[in-house]
């Protein structure tokens, strides 16, 4: 049948590269502009967001101004003008205020321009002084009240932005005005950390924020002669010169986006989104790289391409096929006779396979001699047909042995000779053994790998595969090296296990020699912190009195300024002595349910005073809650708290109350301070950590909030804080509730107060001062003295024994003292021996105070015991008159028998 004419192949290859070409166009645009379309809308998102926490920036200053500009004091320094001393004291005021507010600088201008005080008063570049008149900001202020401008400063050099507000007088006339200029710089350094250009420009489309510094002060389109006279005016930009930035827009996008050329700088095509800023008249931009977008669009054109190349070659091969078709019956006897030629050559060539075999030696084992392994190969007759020199030079075999149709056995057979075929020499029927099992492999046929070591150390890697039309091929790699390696990984391996071992015990030791110098330093400041407050508790003894001795005001002053200072080095001390027990774990806890209502009223009453003294008010709200914890513990908490609040308080109100939540009740701490940074609210609870927005006469030593958080975690309850700058903080601490209301007892308080108020028990009293420290003993028989005591021995032990064996010789007993003073330390010897060998000399039992650790769990349980007062170190003169006073009274009221003075006099700590 007669067959088609087929088209010229040029033909058809022009039109299949057309399509090809066609398609491959189409699709790269479809999807270029699908992703440009995706990453318009990214750009869009993500400037808006940088948008958004440049707005948020901002909004955190406005209200800053309006506040200052109601401050009664920056009113007065506008409406007259103010003495040096009132500008310094303005300076000083604007600094706080811009410190607790993180702002650049805070600046108050009158109504000629004039900076009359600065934040910055104190830095080489101050704003006092300058006019700033011909800034927008002030011009703005004084007629519309307020203002905004964005620029850099004629003072510092700095760029920022300015806010503005205008101050009124009583009349409501603009006499001045107060700004605070914003460091935006910050924001350029969050904008680093996008691949993409981020940058800002005002209504004249300057440049001025940009996390690209070469894009800083350049024009996105040219200035008009009215804005450029306007930025020479007001000085906005400085010496810098505004530089246009050349781009041709070649294509609109949605959400106000633009695919733009970019000449200068040199960019090429970039993607650029903006933004409006509606308050500041400002526009935020983004320039996003479209790589991507260009690369998707290559491989789309390429997947086009490639799917219609494909597709047209499917069809040709169709074509062809059909075409071979109808050539296959033409051509079938020509082919059936090519046929029959072909396997007449193949049956001639089959005999003569062995001869074919030694012919092409050469350029079968030619073939091999890039394999790094040594190779042989055999045929099903397992006779050697080719192999590389690899392998020779592995079995250093001599030139000239190795021929085509050799016996493999005779080869197997020489090497083991050599000793080659395993580790050592063998005998003869080991010999025999060794090459039978490698010619098993060989006949078996199937695939096996294994190591063999010879005897100069060498370890050899054979793999052996058969052949599909019968033979093997083995192949052998030389492995030492690695093997080596691996030995010498395994030592060092064990080596770094044994290193490892004894570093965790070097480590395990001083772990506890660590811990046996903590204990041991724990123990050494409870000592010396003791020893410590012996001498300090009679200074401040000494200091009470001489203000009652002195008439001078300077030098009651100096008294009153000592005592303070004696006091708060107590506290000090005090705190140390606590951390140091709550490290040793000596700090004991005595549970109880008490009611809460008289430890807030004491703690009022006490503190109150002190706030006072730094013109604040103490409000405590009533409570009728019952809890279960420590009193003496929980008690330190909140009296730490409430001392932190008056210290870190300049004016307003501290507010300590209750608020029940749950099974709990939080004791919470109100006050009108600075606030506390959220970066510093787990800080301050570290040891010796202050902030230094306290009084500066009394800043504490950083212990106090450290002493509330261990004490916390040691009655486990929870200890909390929350603050906001400028508005105050709330620390609180959360006890859980009694099971069972306690019962209050008022009557025992009205008592002792009453005895707190009479000096009448002790007058014309007789009492011993006992104490191992001079100073304290002396101390504590002055102030018993003063009010009316008469003290015939202040000394130690050992004095009061000598004056008890002064007067044995009488054989009568001396007269007891109407009361004791015993220290915790008066003796070697322990306290209660002491105190006998008093009671056989005096025939009788005095009225006892214990004077000592308030901690020290045996001397409060002796002093329960016996009936004692007890007295917590150091001495405070109101608590020890009150006590006085009182155990004076009972034994007045007690029988005349001098035992009963031990069975009714509770213990005492005050």
């Amino acid at each position: 049948m007669p067959l088609h004419r087929p088209i010229h192949p040029v033909w058809t290859l022009c039109a299949v590269l057309l399509t090809t070409a066609g398609a491959a166009t189409l699709a790269g645009r479809w999807m270029l502009q699908h992703s440009l379309a995706e990453e318009n809308l990214l750009a869009h998102r993500q400037v808006s967001l940088y948008a958004q926490a440049l707005t948020q920036r901002i909004d955190r200053y406005r209200a800053l101004p309006d506040v200052l500009a109601l401050d009664s004091e920056l009113r007065a320094a506008l409406v007259s003008p103010p003495a040096a001393q009132e500008i310094l004291q303005l300076n000083q005021k604007l600094e706080r205020a811009n410190g607790a507010s993180q702002a650049s600088t805070l600046t108050l201008i009158n109504q000629t321009g004039i900076a009359v005080a600065a934040s910055n008063w104190q830095t080489p570049h101050s704003n006092v002084g300058e006019n700033y008149s011909f800034r927008p900001y002030v011009q703005q202020a004084l007629q519309q009240d307020k203002g905004s401008f964005y620029g850099i400063g004629v003072t510092t050099g700095e760029a920022g932005y300015f806010l503005s507000r205008g101050i009124h007088d009583a009349a409501d006339r603009i006499v001045g005005l107060i700004v605070i200029k914003i460091a935006l710089q910050e924001l350029e350094r969050e904008w680093i950390q996008t691949p993409d250009t981020v940058f800002a420009t005002d209504a004249n489309g300057v440049v001025f924020l940009s996390s690209d510094p070469a894009w800083r002060y350049r024009l996105l389109y040219p200035l008009s002669p009215a804005a450029q006279q306007a930025i020479e005016r007001t000085q906005q930009y400085g010496s810098e010169t505004l530089q246009p930035l050349q781009m041709r827009t070649m294509q609109h996008l949605d959400q106000g986006g633009e695919l733009v050329h970019w000449q200068t700088p040199a960019l090429g095509d970039k993607l650029l989104q903006a933004v409006d800023l509606p308050e500041t008249r400002w526009q935020l931009h983004i320039v996003h790289d479209v790589n991507s977008s260009h690369a998707a669009a290559w491989w789309a054109a390429s997947a086009a391409g490639g799917a219609w190349l494909a597709l047209a070659l499917l069809v040709l091969y169709v074509r062809q096929r059909q075409r071979l078709s109808a050539l296959r019956q033409r051509s079938r006897e020509e082919l059936e006779a090519l046929l029959q030629q072909h396997a007449q050559e193949l049956r001639t060539a089959q005999d003569g396979i062995v001869a074919a075999a030694k012919q092409a030696d050469a350029g079968k084992s030619q073939s091999l001699e890039h394999l790094p392994q040594g190779v042989i190969v055999v045929d099903a007759a397992l006779r050697l047909v080719a192999w590389n020199s690899r392998y020779r030079e592995l079995f250093r075999l001599p030139a000239g042995m190795l021929k085509v149709g050799m016996p493999v056995e005779e080869l197997y057979r020489f090497n083991a000779r050599r000793g080659l075929l395993g580790h050592g020499q063998q005998s003869g029927s080991e010999l025999d053994d060794a090459i039978e099992r490698r010619m098993q492999y060989l006949r078996s046929g199937l695939p096996h790998a294994r190591e063999s070591e010879k005897a100069d150390g060498t370890v050899l890697e054979i793999r052996g595969n058969p052949l599909p039309g019968g033979g093997f091929v083995t192949s052998y790699a030389d492995i030492t090296s690695y093997k080596n390696a691996a030995r010498e990984l395994r030592s060092l391996a064990d080596a770094l296990e044994k290193r490892i071992a004894d570093r965790t015990q070097d480590l395990a030791e001083a772990k506890r020699e660590a811990e046996q110098a903590n204990r041991s330093k724990s123990k050494f400041v409870a000592a010396a912190v003791h020893d410590l407050l012996q001498p300090l508790n009679a200074a401040r003894v000494f200091a009470s009195l001489l203000r009652q001795h002195v008439q001078d005001g300077a030098a009651l002053k100096i008294a009153s300024q000592v005592e303070g200072a004696l006091a708060a080095q107590d506290d000090i001390l005090g705190s140390l002595l606590d951390l140091s027990r709550m490290e040793s774990g000596q700090l004991e806890v005595r549970w109880a349910d008490f009611a809460l209502q008289p430890l807030l009223l004491q703690l009022g009453n006490n503190l109150g005073v002190i706030a006072q003294e730094h013109g604040l008010a103490l409000h405590v709200v009533a409570s009728q809650a019952t809890v279960h914890s420590d009193p003496v513990l929980l008690r330190r908490i909140v009296q730490n708290l409430v001392s932190n609040a008056i210290r870190y308080t300049r004016r307003g109100k501290i507010v300590l109350g209750c608020r029940r939540s749950g099974s709990h009740v939080r004791i919470e701490v109100h006050d009108q301070g600075p606030g506390i940074p959220e970066s510093l609210q787990t800080e301050i609870f570290e040891e010796f950590r202050r902030l230094e927005t306290g009084h500066q006469h009394d800043r504490g030593a950083g212990l106090g909030l450290a002493i509330v958080q261990r004490l916390g975690k040691l009655l486990g309850h929870e200890i909390g804080l929350r603050s906001e700058l400028g508005r105050g903080s709330v620390f609180w601490v959360s006890v859980p509730l009694a099971q069972a209301a306690a019962s209050m007892a008022p009557v025992v308080q009205t008592q002792q107060q009453e005895a707190l108020q009479q000096d009448a028990p002790l007058q014309g009293a007789s009492a011993w001062c006992i104490d191992e420290s001079a100073e304290a003993s002396a101390a504590l028989a002055a102030l018993l003295q003063r009010w009316g005591c008469s003290v015939p021995l202040a000394g130690n032990a050992q004095a009061a024994l000598e004056a008890l064996k002064i007067a044995a010789p009488q054989q009568t007993p001396q007269q007891a003292p109407h009361l004791l003073l015993l220290g915790a330390h008066a003796a070697a010897a322990p306290v209660q021996d002491l105190y006998q060998r008093l009671c056989q000399a005096w025939g009788g039992r005095p009225q006892t105070i214990l004077v000592g650790d308030e901690h020290d769990a045996a001397l409060r349980r002796l002093a329960a015991d016996r009936g004692w007062g007890f007295l917590r170190t150091p001495v405070r003169p109101a608590a020890l008159r009150a006590l006085a006073s009182q155990m004076l009274l009972r034994r007045g009221d007690a029988s005349d028998t001098s035992d009963t003075a031990d069975t009714q006099a509770p213990a005492q700590k005050h």
